[in-house]
């Protein structure tokens, strides 16, 4: 049995290296080889599917796109951006520190994706190219993941088999104790070598990000020329009616688009705004009703209704505008039209349709001019700007065929910096999962599941986005490799490598052995995702340590560690993969760049981890 494990595990390898297969995959095939072989029986195979490691790492999916839709992810990145100003290595110190700090908290996968749009546009805007600024994002991720419990999945899973040996696992900022001092070596590296090893690789990749692309809209569009805010006085005739009392789109030519209360109550269902007022809608005293029509227009009603115009300055009018038509519920987008689309030759009134499918119709343009009329005959390359949610936008498609969607509604949305009640519920729930780790009120699993089903029930993320947001290739890869570590121990294999490690290098030194060990796992995961890695390491490094008769301990934070420095190939770990193309990035520029720091994170992990926890 021992020979047909290391032969499993042989031909995993090679098919993680080979790379033509997703890691899932590749897994899955794995688990299947050792129950087809008879290594393992069925409960033992599939055991990864119901182990707490595999629940927990899926609910922090969840609670990062929770930080994600409602707008902190999005506020921290441009904030990091603010502060670099006009200074490229400034921004590459903060991105690196703002990457690692994100990441103890929010998936490595989540930072960089979060992260990546705003960094190559402000790598454009500093004149200079992404890949001087992408790659210290993927290596601050995996540098920062090492400050929490659940920074990263290694962390979890060698604290987790820690404490299925009856071990006491790690607590939650346990980790930061050497995570710290290794995000600012990865800081310091990148601010006076690394930086001068990025390459500089031309790129065509000038992002659209949300705030260009609402400044194309509003002045392609004109949206700023008949956008007014009003407000009801205390003497107008609108209080204590409904829109349908006064027919304002025929009477006025003027489409209703928003409308904010002065006294909004949650308890009696009365909230601050209605993103889409319909014909029932019943006005207050000093509601501020955001409208769109002529200029003309709006002064008859203003003049007739007794109604204030909220004055803007013309310096600041497309920030408001902005600030109004848009938040991460939502959204706006571009509809091209194409020749074959069944809107084409259709007569539709500017300010009426699309209400039926949940949309306002804000803008027509054709030929790159705006449509002033009120009744439109569609043509093959006519635009629509339209204001929805940003689910409906997303699902427009299925509403007309052959349309054009300008742009990626799920990425403009997570673009959005409004922070609202939502936003300080997933941070609120964040923090709830934190407390709990942290004194140990429930297992992290649990803790974990609380804190998502707070998300989700509260709203901050859609049932059906939760699910997107969840990467369930790494979910699936790690339940599928968990049975792998479990047959390595059943056969004695583990036990033999155990054995290798303590012939071969116990006898010299535990330091050195555990210098062995970093080399070893960060071989490894160098060609393997880093959490099969630990998964792979964490029964050979107890075995080794229970034969030598010390902690389990420093052996099982250095793989943690190792598992994490992923900085020789584009391939180790999603955050390298993620940035490779957007930098342009070649095999040899990981092994340039990663080198000196992976030397660095070896010399300080076995300088610090003896100290911090002793193999006594």
């Amino acid at each position: 049995m021992i020979t047909t494990t290391f032969i499993i595990l042989g031909i995993t390898i090679a098919f993680f290296v080979w790379g033509k297969l997703s890691p899932d995959v590749v897994a899955l095939m794995s688990m299947l080889a050792l129950f087809l072989t008879g290594v393992l029986d069925l409960p033992e195979t599939l055991s990864g599917f119901s182990n707490p490691t595999v629940i927990m790492i899926a609910s922090l999916f969840v609670i990062g796109e929770g930080l994600s839709k409602t707008g902190w992810t999005a506020l921290a990145g441009k904030t990091f951006v603010k502060f670099a100003k006009s200074s490229t290595t400034k921004m590459v110190v903060i991105l690196t520190f703002g990457s690692g700090v994100l990441s103890g908290f929010v998936s490595n996968t989540g930072t960089v994706a979060t992260l990546l749009p705003v960094s190559i546009s402000t790598a454009w805007k500093l004149g200079t190219f992404p890949s001087k600024v992408l790659m210290p994002i993927a290596f601050g991720s995996n540098s920062g993941g090492l400050l929490t419990l659940t920074g990263t999945p290694p962390n979890i899973i060698v604290s987790n088999a820690l404490e299925e040996t009856g071990q006491t696992g790690f607590s939650f900022f346990e980790f930061g104790l050497i995570g710290l001092p290794i995000l600012l070596i990865t800081i310091l590296y990148f601010r006076y070598l690394g930086f001068n090893l990025l390459p500089s690789n031309k790129t065509n990749n000038k992002p659209v990000d949300i705030d260009s692309t609402m400044h194309k809209w509003i002045e392609a569009y004109k949206v700023h020329d008949d956008y007014y805010r009003l407000r009801i006085r205390s003497v107008s005739q609108l209080i204590n009616t409904k829109l349908s009392d006064w027919d304002l789109e025929n009477q006025y030519n003027l489409q209703v688009i928003r409308l904010k209360r002065r006294h909004p109550n949650r308890l009696k269902g009365i909230p601050e705004f209605i993103e889409f007022p319909t014909e029932e809608v019943t006005l207050k005293y000093h509601d501020i009703i955001t409208v769109k029509g002529e200029t003309e227009a709006v002064n008859r009603l203003m003049i007739t209704f007794r109604l204030g115009l909220l004055p803007v300055v013309e310096s600041e009018a497309e920030g408001e505008v902005k600030e109004n038509l848009i938040n991460q519920e939502v959204g706006m987008s571009e509809i091209m039209i194409t020749p074959n689309s069944y809107l084409v030759g259709r007569k539709v009134q500017r300010g009426k349709y699309f209400n039926d499918f949940g949309f306002q119709l804000l803008a027509v343009s054709r030929n790159n001019k705006p449509l002033l009329d009120n009744e439109i005959t569609i043509k093959a390359g006519d635009a629509f700007l339209v204001r929805g949610t940003w689910e409906s936008i997303d699902k427009l498609k299925d509403h007309f065929e052959n349309l054009v969607i300008v742009g990626s509604p799920e990425g403009l949305s997570k673009d959005v910096v409004n922070i609202t009640e939502k936003s300080y519920i997933a941070l609120g729930s964040l923090l709830l999962m934190i407390f709990m780790l942290v004194f140990k009120i429930v297992p992290g699993a649990i803790a974990a599941l609380i804190s998502a089903g707070i998300v989700l029930l509260t709203g901050c993320v859609p049932l059906a986005k939760a699910y997107k947001g969840i990467s369930w290739m790494s979910v699936v890869m790690i339940a599928a490799m968990i049975p792998m570590g479990l047959a390595l121990q059943k056969t004695g294999a583990a036990q033999m490598i155990a054995n290798s490690l303590v012939n071969s290098l116990g006898g010299m030194n535990l330091v050195i052995l555990l210098a062995g060990i970093f080399i070893l796992t960060t071989t490894f995961s160098q060609v393997i995702n880093n959490s099969a890695t630990a998964v792979l390491m964490a029964p050979i490094v107890i075995l080794t340590a229970q034969s030598l008769g010390v902690s389990a301990k420093p052996f099982m934070i250095v793989v943690a560690i190792s598992a994490s420095t992923a900085f020789l190939t584009p391939i180790g770990t999603t955050t390298n993969a993620m940035v490779m193309a957007a930098g342009d990035y070649k095999f040899k520029d990981y092994v340039k760049v990663g080198a000196p720091l992976l030397l660095l994170i070896l010399i300080i992990t076995i300088l610090l981890v003896p100290i911090i926890w002793p193999f006594e």
